[in-house]
């Protein structure tokens, strides 16, 4: 059977969560409409969903659309919680992209779109609560077309919008208006359907266009718009069939190797680790060995299938499915099961977290405990970054705003029994390499300790590069395990430069290599005194390469939003200055009848101080929008931050402590 993994995705508030529900309900898979603010819902499972009424947590269900199966995956709308929907988007096939139709195109609205456009991954749009009053569905179209994509078509009418007795109805062909705003769109993209025009309008039958936009929809190069409201069900039906017919579906070869990709991990009743897989080929069977990751081969001990609206026990799954594995213990977010896939679950779609904050436990007891509560945690997201300074006994995790701190909060108090506290929030800066460095230990030269022979080089590498490891020496000058020792050590190292901050994007060169060969007494038995080890190599990078970034120098950066800001006319003279002592550039000011629109950028860690103090700057009238740009350039002093890994700065006093360490060799 063919399958179609599908997102629900909207800014929060829309009714995202509402929409999957009464999905559900329209194709048979519940018999009761579940409510968000009874906390009923089917995809909002964890009790601290329930309690707020936002999701938090991505939920996959399935159901069966004639000869398809939909693998249904609602993911969180709050801004605090998009590392959920970047997991998401290396799986799906299509996406439903849910507006208000009150509230129309709102901030994390523009970043969704932006970012589906940019995979090209198939979307329909859905302006949902026209029943709503203040709903204005065709404002909405307009402003979708203005704000997000050119390329829409509204599939049907809305009579009597903003009522309870909202109606919704489907264009057809008898609907002129609509059969020629559909050609011209599509004839603008499609040259054979153009000339076919221009010879006899006539040739283009209505089914044609339909297969047309269906064609064009599946590549990602047309949206189709449709309205209704999840509450009522007015326009959902629309919806279902515009879902079968306009998005494409995917059927995997189950006799291929396997293919997949974890892109969320769980936790069982009892614990266990549970990997949520997409599965692009192949077939996985119950107690076979499939590779996860770089590591060996691990079995299988149990899988359910997502399907008929939950997930089932099965002996196997084919291609084109999601399943629950058991048995993957190491596996993490992102890694590739069996041959990597061509689409990553990992990639990097949004900004990564701009915020830190230290972890206390509101009982000192409760350090161990804590800690591994936040294990757990990082599991199921990664991007809050767990780090622990050992001399300083603190654990810090990263963030996307205060939401997310309470959440996390909450969930350690009501899953884990471990209270905690936060200190304030900071701003996560990140170090880029101002020039070309480099350093070289050599095996048996005082000082160095090792015996091992490294030498590297650093350069600037342009802003979302990464960190590239190249090597300057024969591959074969060394055993290949020291040089992955050396490469996994210098990626590692990055994560903390000469301020402490990140080095996210770096050229790496490694100009040296040098070991002593694997050597033994006479009577066989292995000396480690003269011979070298993955270990020798792992000690010794940090120090060559925090010499390296020393020579070469690094610069610190701040995070910088983009912000819109609309505002009454009137407090345009006292909000100006507000803005300026925020350190926040206004770039641009245009008039807007009665207000005022201004656009600029605000460094990120004085974001919520803005939120908080705009109410009072403009009557409570201020409508601002937000979302991460760039890094800049510190003004003044770089700020420092805590050396979690100890990465050597001083090359005397780190030379002494390694002499410690290894007994004074």
């Amino acid at each position: 059977m063919k399958t179609l993994n599908l997102g629900i995705l909207a800014h929060v508030d829309a009714g995202k969560t509402s929409l999957t529900e009464r999905l559900l309900h329209d194709v048979g898979v519940t018999d009761q409409l579940g409510s968000v603010d009874a906390g009923s819902t089917r995809t909002d499972t964890l009790a601290l969903e329930r309690q707020r009424g936002i999701t938090i947590r991505s939920a996959v269900v399935s159901f069966v659309l004639d000869d398809v199966t939909v693998n249904l995956i609602d993911t969180p709308g709050h801004p605090d919680f998009i590392a959920e929907v970047e997991r998401v988007l290396g799986v799906l096939d299509g996406a439903v992209l849910v507006i208000s139709a009150v509230e129309g195109v709102q901030p994390q609205t523009r970043v969704l779109m932006r970012t589906l456009r940019r995979l090209r991954i198939p979307t329909l749009i859905f302006i949902n609560k026209v029943d709503r009053a203040g709903a204005d569905p065709e404002r909405v179209v307009r402003a979708v077309a203005e704000k997000l994509t050119e390329t829409v078509v509204a599939m049907g009418s809305v009579a009597a919008a903003g009522t309870r007795g909202v109606h919704c109805t489907p264009y057809g062909p008898a609907d002129v208006a609509f059969t020629e705003r559909l050609l011209d769109l599509l004839a603008g993209q499609d040259d054979v359907l153009l000339a076919d025009w221009v010879a006899d309008t006539s040739s283009l039958s209505y089914p044609r266009l339909r297969r047309a936009l269906a064609t064009r929809t599946g590549r990602a190069v047309v949206q189709p718009v449709f309205a209704g409201s999840a509450i009522t069900g007015a326009g959902v039906d629309a919806l279902i069939a515009g879902i079968t017919e306009l998005l494409p579906t995917v059927q995997g070869d189950a006799d291929a190797p396997v293919s997949g990709t974890v892109f969320a991990i769980e936790r069982g009743p009892a614990g266990e680790k549970i990997a949520l897989v997409r599965l692009f080929a192949g077939t996985i069977r119950v107690r076979d060995r499939v590779r996860v990751g770089a590591a060996d081969p691990v079995l299988v001990t149990a899988v359910r299938v997502v399907a008929h609206g939950t997930d089932v026990v099965a002996s196997a799954v084919e291609a084109g499915h999601i399943v629950r594995l058991w048995g993957l213990t190491d596996a993490r977010i992102g890694d590739p099961v069996g041959v990597p896939p061509e689409r990553a679950g990992a990639d990097r779609h949004f900004a990564p977290p701009t915020l830190e904050t230290v972890v206390e436990p509101a009982r000192s007891a409760d350090r161990v405990a804590l800690h591994a509560a936040l294990i757990q945690l990082a599991e199921q997201d990664p991007l809050i970054n767990l780090r622990q300074d050992d001399r300083q006994h603190e654990i810090s995790v990263s963030l996307y705003g205060e939401v997310q701190k309470e959440v996390i909060q909450a969930t350690l108090a009501d899953d884990f029994g471990v209270r905690v506290t936060f200190r304030e929030t900071s701003t996560v800066h990140v170090e880029r390499v101002c020039g070309v460095g480099a350093a070289v230990e050599v095996i048996a030269v005082a000082p160095n300790p090792f015996l091992a022979t490294v030498g590297l080089r650093v350069a600037p590498a342009s802003a979302g590069a990464g960190v590239s490891f190249r090597l300057g020496v024969e591959l074969g000058s060394m055993p290949p395990a020291f040089f992955a020792a050396v490469e996994d050590t210098v990626r590692r190292t990055l994560r903390q430069g000469l301020h402490g901050w990140e080095i996210p994007d770096c050229e790496v060169t490694m100009t040296h290599a040098g070991y002593w060969a694997r050597q033994s007494h006479s009577h066989g038995t292995f000396d480690k005194s003269m011979s070298s080890t993955a270990g020798d190599f792992r000690n010794l990078t940090p120090l060559v390469l925090m010499t390296a970034l020393a020579r070469a120098g690094t610069r610190v950066h701040e995070p910088v939003h983009r912000f819109r800001l609309e505002v009454p006319g009137d407090v345009l003279g006292t909000l100006l200055p507000a803005l300026t002592r925020l350190d926040a550039v206004p770039t641009d000011t245009t008039g807007q009848g009665t207000s005022y629109l201004v656009s600029g950028e605000i460094p990120a860690g004085l974001v919520h101080a803005l939120e908080r103090r705009l109410p009072a700057l403009t009557r409570g009238e201020g409508v601002l929008e937000t979302q991460f740009d760039s890094y800049r350039p510190v003004r003044g002093p770089a700020p420092v931050r805590a050396r979690w890994d100890n990465n050597p700065l001083d090359r005397k006093e780190y030379l002494l402590a390694v002499a410690r360490r290894v007994g004074g060799r």
